[in-house]
């Protein structure tokens, strides 16, 4: 399966093609602290199509854009069986805020422990103005109703990635 368009190296897709899980595999299941109190887990979409996406960090500008786009177009991801769930390491209070300030009208999880970061693979070794520290890797996993990975995408850019992911989930 194809997973993004960014041009990488061969060691590069090595090395993500071995720590995330591949397509057709089981998506590895989750319980989270979710957004407005309470916990959702993935088998609480089993039966329906799932995009579980990962970012960062709320309340900046490229994970800001990344929801509200989701958001955006939940109504047409309804219209193809297909939920929607952000994840990050950040508190609740964090999503709370973020969900509010942009009304977000999405499924956040807080993963301040790295167990779902960890067994999608998303949790790397990163490096800003030389320092070098452990973040997350925006990425993106299409499930399907099986629990099954249908596609991902990783180091994913932003624009127009909503609806790049929209148009999977129709074809699936």
């Amino acid at each position: 399966m194809p997973q993004n368009s960014n041009s990488r190296s061969a060691s590069t897709a090595a090395r993500d093609k071995e720590a995330n899980p591949a397509p057709g595999a089981k998506a590895p299941s989750f319980t989270l602290p979710r957004d407005g109190g309470g916990t959702v887990s993935l088998a609480d979409f089993a039966g329906r199509k799932l995009v579980l996406y990962f970012y960062p960090r709320a309340d900046t500008s490229s994970c800001n854009r990344e929801a509200i786009d989701f958001s955006q177009l939940k109504a047409a991801f309804s219209l193809t069986g297909t939920e929607i769930l952000g994840i990050s390491a950040d508190p609740v209070t964090a999503l709370d805020r973020l969900k509010s300030k942009h009304k977000l009208t999405i499924a956040l999880a807080s993963d301040e422990q790295h167990k779902a970061l960890d067994a999608y693979g998303v949790r790397r070794q990163k490096s800003l103005y030389g320092r070098k520290f452990m973040g997350t890797v925006r990425a993106t996993f299409l499930i399907g109703p099986d629990q099954r990975i249908a596609r991902l995408w990783l180091k994913v850019s932003v624009a127009g990635h909503a609806k790049e992911v929209l148009e999977a989930a129709k074809a699936l």
